[in-house]
């Protein structure tokens, strides 16, 4: 009995990593799949600004969360709004790899 339990905890042992990696790969994909809503959202926002004639860069910087902003780009060009935003994550080279990317576009006078 005793070296049952033993066993038990040796493959719990060896199983908790995989579990850590999944959970964390799990949250990675999330955060960039919220990155990916807030710059979309950013992006209507900046070319809704500038269909009123207002400022898109700072329309866009005002539709997403502080801790987002640093992590934004906006890029106007006529009409067309880039936004271009990093998910957090705990590598800055994976943030880099997994940029998301929205645009939207209006007609201007």
């Amino acid at each position: 009995m005793r070296s049952e339990r033993a066993q038990a905890s040796v493959e719990l042992l060896g199983a908790l990593p995989v579990v850590l990696l999944v959970g964390l790969v799990v949250l990675q994909l999330l955060a960039v799949g919220y990155s990916a809503v807030l710059a979309g959202n950013a992006a209507e926002a900046a070319a809704l600004a500038l269909a009123d004639g207002g400022q898109a860069t700072a329309a866009a910087r005002a539709a997403v969360p502080g801790w987002s902003r640093a992590r934004m780009r906006v890029a106007v060009r006529g009409g067309r709004v880039e936004v271009r935003m990093r998910p957090p994550s705990a590598l800055a080279a994976l943030a880099r790899e997994l940029e998301v990317a929205a645009h939207a576009a209006v007609r201007t006078r």
